[in-house]
Order: C-alpha cells, then sequence, then structure tokens
C-alpha cells in the first residue's frame, strides 16, 4: 500500500484521466472510493492527519465527504475532522491513532 499524499485532491480531474467518460453520479462515487483508499492507507501508514479537497461547487460532494467521515469516526478510526480554517474546501481529518 502506498502512502498517501498529505493533501489529496477529490476532483475526479484530478485524478482520473477519462472523467469525461463518467456520469456525474459515477464520478461522485469514484471520488468517495478515492477518498476511502487515501484515507485507509493514511491509517495504515500512521499519518497523524490527512487534508482533502473537495471544492465547493455545489457542496454535494462535501456532504458525500462529511458523510464518509463520520462513519470512520463513529467506527473509530479517526479521531476527528474539520473544516480547514485557511481554507473551506479542505477538510482536515486528524486521525490520531
Amino acid at each position: 500500500m502506498r502512502k498517501p499524499p498529505a493533501i489529496v485532491d477529490l476532483h475526479a480531474t484530478a485524478f482520473l484521466d477519462d472523467w469525461e467518460d463518467y456520469s456525474a453520479d459515477e464520478l461522485l462515487l469514484e471520488s468517495v472510493d478515492y477518498l476511502r483508499s487515501n484515507l485507509d492507507a493514511a491509517i495504515y501508514w500512521e499519518m497523524n492527519e490527512i487534508k482533502f479537497i473537495h471544492g465547493k461547487g455545489k457542496g454535494i460532494l462535501k456532504k458525500l465527504v462529511f458523510k464518509e467521515l463520520q462513519q470512520y469516526k463513529e467506527a473509530g478510526s479517526i479521531e476527528r475532522y474539520y473544516t480547514s480554517y485557511q481554507n473551506e474546501d479542505i477538510v482536515v481529518v486528524v486521525i490520531g491513532i
């Protein structure tokens, strides 16, 4: 498992070469999967924190990201998460394990 970067962009254009071939719903699912794989890797590598860029837009991706992070928190996999003080388009995840 590769160690993830400290900041991960969840916009499909950042990690999919063929993003034009996906529907909007498929792109959202790909972004959530990308969040999971990078967060799981950050937990595996015992990183203190990781940041995810969800952006502005209509807030659909942000809502999905926060829903997913709440599940990780409830499972005890992460300590907490919060919107970055410097940039509201970024969520900071404190792993703290």
